[in-house]
């Protein structure tokens, strides 16, 4: 009896995108298999357990010799070894980089150390998402932090250049980056009603505008380090609040242009002064790093946690803020214009986010 069997011989290397999520979220391929059985791909296929079985080992296997690849992007791209279209190398670096929401949310703003990597078990626990996932992810965020936290050039450029990765997840890294190089507190309980995407559209704002590469694009460390100097300036901003007339004669301002505009314009009226002390002060302090750090949790105790006990609808919080950091141009005895605006129109732009009504 004689049998018949076709051939295909190709050097293609094959990724079964399925799989490669399995193997990204840590699952063992007994597990990968398991899942796959429920799936109900035997039914589709007509495969074998024991087929599925050598499938899957041997997609983890490849997917095992092309990590280390992984780990410096260009390389997956120059070598020679597996033959992957371009559109495939693209998704293996995107989603080897991608990460979970809840993961991120656990160590933003914290030391990518071995002291933060030991709380990986902790922080698995708490996701569900698998140790190995984790180990995956905090790793990433390492690497990423250790290639370009000296670089000159903008922060998103390099990532994008030494991980080839999209826009959008080079933002992310990026933020990631700023946040563990300045230990931003996020925490704490009243922060955790915040999305890693809240915090990262902060850290863009501050990136552009607060730290060296705002105002020298030839420095090292430009969009990691914040400028020094500018907060060593805001001390200036002081005197807003610190001086009776000056501060009386912003209210005036604000409430002329507001009144009538405003659903909660006497609770604005009433706690302009608290609020004000609360937005200059902070800027005051962040000479100091430990001000820095606790910069997100400042913000929601002296400006979001009050205007939301007063039930501020999220357009008053805009209309406020927008007279609040305009009225300061017609204060004739302020004389530090643009340092008012390069702090507030970061400021602005994070209490809106920050604010969820």
């Amino acid at each position: 009896m004689t049998s018949e069997l076709d051939i295909f011989v190709g050097n293609t290397t094959l990724i079964d995108e399925d799989v490669y999520r399995l193997w990204l979220d840590g699952y063992s391929v007994s597990d990968a298999v398991s899942l796959r059985v429920r799936s109900g791909i035997l039914e589709q296929t007509g495969a074998t357990a024991a087929v599925l079985q050598s499938d899957t080992m041997d997609h983890y296997r490849t997917f095992h010799m092309l990590e280390r690849l992984l780990h410096a992007p260009p390389k997956l791209l120059h070598q020679l070894i597996f033959q992957i279209p371009p559109s495939r190398q693209a998704l293996l670096i995107e989603r080897y980089y991608a990460f979970d929401e809840a993961f991120v949310r656990e160590v933003l703003g914290k030391k990518l150390s071995k002291g933060t990597k030991k709380d990986l078990d902790d922080i698995s626990t708490k996701t569900g998402i698998t140790l190995k996932s984790c180990r995956r992810q905090f790793d990433n965020f390492k690497r990423v932090f250790k290639v370009v936290e000296e670089m000159r050039g903008s922060l998103v450029d390099n990532i994008q250049q030494h991980f080839l990765l999209s826009d959008r997840l080079a933002r992310d890294y990026a933020a990631i980056v700023f946040f563990a190089s300045n230990r931003f507190e996020t925490g704490k309980k009243k922060l955790q009603y915040l999305s890693f995407g809240d915090f990262a559209f902060c850290a863009e704002l501050m990136i552009q505008n607060w730290t060296l590469g705002a105002v020298d694009s030839q420095v090292d460390d430009m969009d990691v380090d914040l400028d020094k100097e500018f907060l060593q300036d805001l001390k200036e901003l002081k005197m807003l609040v610190a001086d009776k007339d000056l501060l009386d004669l912003h209210k005036s301002l604000v409430c002329t242009a507001l009144r009538g505009k405003l659903g909660v314009f006497s609770e604005m009226e009433a706690n302009f002064k608290n609020l004000s002390r609360g937005l200059v002060n902070v800027a005051a302090k962040l000479t100091h790093n430990k001000d820095v750090r606790d910069l997100f949790v400042d913000l929601v105790e002296k400006f979001v946690e009050p205007c939301r006990s007063d039930h501020w609808p999220l357009n008053d919080v805009r209309l406020f803020l927008n007279q609040y950091s305009a009225s300061v141009h017609s204060l004739d005895g302020f004389r530090h214009q643009a340092l008012w605006d390069r702090y507030m129109g970061t400021l602005r732009g994070c209490l809106l986010r920050l604010y969820h009504d």
